[in-house]
Parts: C-alpha cells; sequence; structure tokens
C-alpha cells in the first residue's frame, strides 16, 4: 500500500514538473495512477476487511449478546461471503475473458494481470469476512458452509423461482440490519434484482473496474493522505497554538479556536472522527480552563469535528463530485461560503456560551502571535499550496492533489520532523488505505445497483412521482432537508452519497435546483447525521475518547445541532451562497 502511494504521489508530481520544464511528460502516466488507483480500492478493501472496519449500513448487531450475538455473526458474515464470493467469481470470469482479448495495459504489460487485482482482492475479503465471523473454529468452518450453500443451492442460478429471489433479499435485509458490510447490501441486492429480471452477474466487475477510468476518482485517495500525514505529525499542536495566540484573548476566543482548528483539521483528513480523536484531548482541557462548563465543552469539541466537510479538499466533497458528475473546481468554490457560514454559527454559539466570569482575560500578545504563526508558516501554507495550484492553472486536479501530499509529507517528516519516515509515513498511509479502499469499494460496486435503477426506469418513475405530487420548490426543499436528515441518521456518510446522490440528481433537476447546490445541501445535512443517532459516529467516538456516556454526549451536542439546523436551512433556501462563487469564477 505504502508502494502503491508512494507511486501515486511521485507518478503526477513528475508530469507536472517535465511538463512545464521540458514540455516531456511521462508515457501512460494517466493510466498507471487510475491504475494504482484500483489497486488502493481492492487492497484497502481487504485491509478494512482485515481490521474489520468495512463501512456498514448498520451496527445493531454489535448489541447482541451470548448465542444470539454468535448466531447473528455467523448468519452475517455466511451472507457477506456469498455475496463477496460470487463477485470474486465473476471476477476471475472477467479475467478470463480479457487475456483472451490480449489487451496492453502499458510497458507490454497484459492488461489481465492489472484488472485480475478484483478477484484477488474480492477473495481476500471473502476469506477475512469468514474469519471474522467467531474466534471458534467450528463457527468459522459453519460460516463458510453456509456461505458455499448460498452460493450453490439456487444462489444465482438462471431460472429459478421469483420466490426464491425473494428469500434471498429478504436474507440480505437481515444482514444489512445486523451489520453486513455496505458493498455486500449494495452489490448484493444488484446481483439479486438483476438475477430476478433474467439478467446475469457479468456486468458487475466491469463497473467496478469502470471505476478506474474517472480522471478524477486518484484524488481521493492523494488529498486523504496529506490530512493523514498531518494527523501523524504534530500540525495539532502547532494550529492550536496559532489560533490562540490570535483569537483566545477576546471572551469565547478559546471557542473560536476550536472551531477553526477542526475545520482546518478536518478539511484536509476528510473524517470528523480523526478530528476529535487528534484534537479532542488538546482542546478539552483548554476549554475547561476557560470556565466552559464540561457539557458545552463537550459538546462544542464534538459538533465542530465535522465543521471542514465543506472547506476543500475534503473526501465526502470530492466523492459527491465524482458521483453527481460535478466539476472537481465547482464543488470546492460551492463549499467556500456555507462552510464558512455553520463554522461562524458555531463560534458564536461558543461565544455566547462563554463564562462571564472568567476572570481578566490575556491581551493580544504580538509577539507570542508572530512566533506561532512563524512556527507553523508551513502547514498554513498547505491550502494556498493546493488552491495555488489547482485554481493557477499549473497543476491538473489530480496533480494538485500529488502536489498536497508531497507537500505535506515533507513538511511533517524533513522541516519538522514529527513524522518518522520509516514508521509514521506508511502508518499513515496504510490508514489512507483502509478507508479510501473502504469507501471505494461500496462506491464500486454501487455502479451494478445504480445501472439496475436505469435499467428498470426506476429513476425516471422517480421524478415523474416527484412532479405530480409535489408542486411547489420550496416545499420540496424542505421535504428534501427532512429526508437527508434521516439518511444522516441511518448511513454513513460515504455510503450516503453513493447511494443517494444518483437518484436526488435528477429529481433535484426537474425543480431547477443546480446539482452544485444540492451538493452543498446534501453534505450540509449529513454533517448533522454524525451528531445523531443511531449512526452518528462523533457521538461514539466522543463518548469513547472522553469517558462519557452516550446520553451525556447527546445533551451536550443538542443546542449544537439545533444551532447547525438553522445554518441548513438558511443554506438550502439561499442558493446564492452556494453558487455565487462558482457563477463569479465562470465554474
Amino acid at each position: 500500500m505504502s508502494i502503491a502511494l508512494g507511486a501515486m504521489m511521485l507518478v503526477p508530481l513528475a508530469e507536472a514538473v517535465l511538463r512545464k520544464t521540458l514540455d516531456a511528460g511521462i508515457a501512460n502516466s494517466t493510466s498507471i495512477v487510475q491504475h494504482l488507483t484500483l489497486y488502493v480500492a481492492m487492497m484497502g478493501g481487504a485491509l478494512a476487511a482485515r481490521s474489520n472496519r468495512l463501512l456498514s449500513l448498520s451496527t445493531l448487531g454489535h448489541g447482541l449478546k451470548g448465542r444470539w450475538h454468535t448466531a447473528a455473526s455467523v448468519l452475517n458474515a455466511a451472507v457477506s461471503a456469498a455475496i463477496s464470493g460470487l463477485f470474486c467469481g465473476a471476477g476471475i470470469q472477467f479475467v478470463a475473458a480479457e487475456r483472451v482479448a490480449g489487451k496492453i495495459f502499458a510497458y507490454g504489460i497484459p492488461l489481465w494481470t492489472i484488472e485480475a487485482l478484483i478477484p484477488v482482492g474480492m477473495g481476500l475479503i471473502t476469506l477475512r469476512l469468514i474469519g471474522h465471523a467467531s474466534t471458534s473454529l467450528a463457527a468459522r468452518g459453519a460460516t463458510a458452509i453456509l456461505a458455499l450453500a448460498m452460493i450453490s443451492s439456487g444462489g444465482l442460478i438462471p431460472g429459478a423461482s421469483s420466490s426464491l429471489s425473494g428469500f434471498a433479499l429478504a436474507l440480505l435485509g437481515i444482514a444489512a440490519i445486523l451489520g453486513a458490510p455496505a458493498f455486500v447490501v449494495l452489490g448484493g441486492a444488484a446481483l439479486l434484482l438483476f438475477w430476478r429480471a433474467g439478467d446475469t452477474i457479468a456486468s458487475a466487475p466491469i463497473d467496478l473496474y469502470s471505476l478506474t477510468v474517472n480522471p478524477f476518482l486518484p484524488t481521493m485517495p492523494l488529498f486523504t493522505l496529506a490530512g493523514f500525514f498531518l494527523a501523524e505529525g504534530g500540525a495539532a499542536r502547532r494550529l492550536i497554538r496559532v489560533f490562540r495566540a490570535m483569537l483566545g484573548g477576546t471572551r469565547g476566543g478559546t471557542a473560536i479556536v476550536t472551531a477553526c482548528v477542526c475545520a482546518f483539521f478536518t478539511s484536509f483528513t476528510g473524517g470528523s472522527g480523526v478530528t476529535i480523536l487528534a484534537l479532542g484531548g488538546l482542546l478539552m482541557p483548554i476549554l475547561l480552563a476557560e470556565k466552559y462548563t464540561e457539557r458545552d465543552a463537550l459538546g462544542l469539541v464534538t459538533s465542530a469535528g465535522s465543521l471542514g466537510l465543506l472547506f476543500a479538499p475534503c473526501l465526502p466533497l470530492i466523492l459527491y463530485a465524482i458521483v453527481a458528475k460535478v466539476t472537481m473546481k465547482t464543488m470546492f468554490l460551492a463549499g467556500v461560503v456555507p462552510g464558512i457560514l455553520l463554522l461562524a454559527a458555531t463560534a458564536v454559539w461558543g461565544v455566547w456560551r462563554g463564562p462571564t466570569n472568567a476572570g481578566p482575560r490575556a491581551r493580544f500578545d504580538f509577539v507570542e502571535a508572530k512566533a506561532a504563526l512563524w512556527d507553523a508558516k508551513w502547514e498554513l501554507l498547505l491550502p494556498v499550496v493546493t488552491m495555488g495550484a489547482l485554481f493557477g492553472g499549473f497543476a491538473t486536479t489530480v496533480e494538485a492533489s500529488a502536489i498536497t501530499a508531497v507537500y505535506a509529507m515533507i513538511v511533517e517528516v524533513v522541516i519538522y520532523r514529527d513524522l518518522d519516515f520509516r514508521r509514521g509515513v506508511p502508518k499513515a498511509m496504510v490508514e489512507t488505505g483502509l478507508l479510501v479502499g473502504s469507501v471505494l469499494l461500496v462506491l464500486g460496486v454501487a455502479q451494478a445497483f445504480t445501472n439496475y435503477l436505469v435499467v428498470s426506469q426506476l429513476s425516471s418513475r422517480a421524478i415523474e412521482w416527484t412532479e405530480a405530487s409535489i408542486h411547489s420548490r420550496w416545499v420540496f426543499l424542505l421535504l428534501l432537508n427532512l429526508f437527508l436528515l434521516i439518511v444522516g441518521c441511518l448511513m454513513d456518510i460515504y455510503v450516503a452519497i453513493v447511494v443517494q446522490a444518483p437518484l436526488l440528481v435528477p429529481i433535484a433537476a426537474a425543480f431547477g435546483i443546480d446539482p452544485a447546490h444540492l451538493g452543498i445541501i446534501f453534505l450540509a445535512n449529513l454533517e448533522l447525521g454524525y451528531l445523531s443517532p443511531p449512526v452518528g459516529i462523533n457521538l461514539f467516538l466522543s463518548a469513547s475518547r472522553f469517558n462519557k456516556s452516550l446520553p451525556e454526549v447527546l445533551r451536550a451536542v443538542f443546542p449544537m445541532t439545533m444551532v447547525l439546523s438553522a445554518g441548513v436551512l438558511l443554506i438550502t433556501y439561499v442558493p446564492a451562497l452556494t453558487l455565487a462563487l462558482p457563477q463569479w469564477f465562470g465554474r
């Protein structure tokens, strides 16, 4: 994984330098980087399966105890392994057909040897899913036998009765509730629905492989890698020092510091959970020392973790651009003003809740501010480097992401020396591969599910029904927000984007809603999902990080949830907040 991500950083960087200096390039560089992304997707998915960290739609199965837990784990693992095994088998057929075709990837290497990553990755995931069924060897054996039985006894046999496919879908639904991986649920649903319609599963690996031709996909692992370099290095400490020196002397200044530094950190790491884990231990003592109540401090840190989702180059922003087919620059610009609005709303609430009896506040110290800024100057320049490369015409989007990742690594490894090249860098790369691989795995199999929606004309019917039932654009936007709030409560943000965005974009377009505006509404609502049970990851991470019960965390974040909800409504009904910058820069 480290070698693959290292090559993904260096090849686009070398391409950009050669093009600007010698008007030359690297042969097949684009194809190389795209197929390295396929490697990250499949092997990252295998890493996530090994660590039992594949994205799931539900975690209800984890609450079961004793024999019920064992039975649920075996059933869940068997269904998951059966679906993954079917994808592996379909992948083998796909590779066999490609081998006969005799296509060449680059430098004389047959293309089928690269495409073999699909069945290899799915095979590894299948074995891991069986292994995680139980610590008992007997239970693992039972899981493997049950999975094989599901595949062979009527499993996707052409001409099988619709009642059998209905039973299989019901079984898949139970597994989804028990915590089956999201890629299993989406991919399995697609396979079963196509089977029910009399079609084969042969197109599934083709849909997964087709992801590699997306020109923007390599930006996901590269921008995320830059964020993990910051997280593993000492960026958190230096950034907090900067914002405290600049804002800490004002009333509620510590709350403003919390909002700003969390937004900065999340925009690069792509996950608010990383922000809470990396910054929570530093920010909570500072807030408590400033006489904030423990509840307010807990609510502020937990809520601020998701503030950076609308700022470039955050991973959900990139993922939405890819799924909704909106240009990356448009989405980056569209998120600026709404992101600032939500950040300001959080900061204002923090200032309002700031204690009035905290004693005399320290005056602004110019010397300390100057020293803090100088100490963190290289990390503060990171957004400038990214946006300069992206909007200055010096590099393509993928090249800008590679420049960002290389710059972040040099800053943390060479300049500050907070990140060890032999241990820290591989660790950041593996964490990146694990996160991005699990996301891309869902995105890949979801293509098959989306294809079914198109073939069956369900999307067209949904548009027709919506237009016939809802006649007001304002009512539609209100219902859209309510729907997305429910989605955010029940789905992981990455899964929600992959599943819901392809359905909502054409429906919103029928009401004249710009896809970029829809995307910001989408992501702003999903920010609230981080703070809402049962899937709100910030709640669980905060409860674990600060040793609090879930009800305590829920009470702490409730005021901030109301504040952010008001901000989301403002973003929804004032499209200019989202579209002004993209229109100004001509998209």
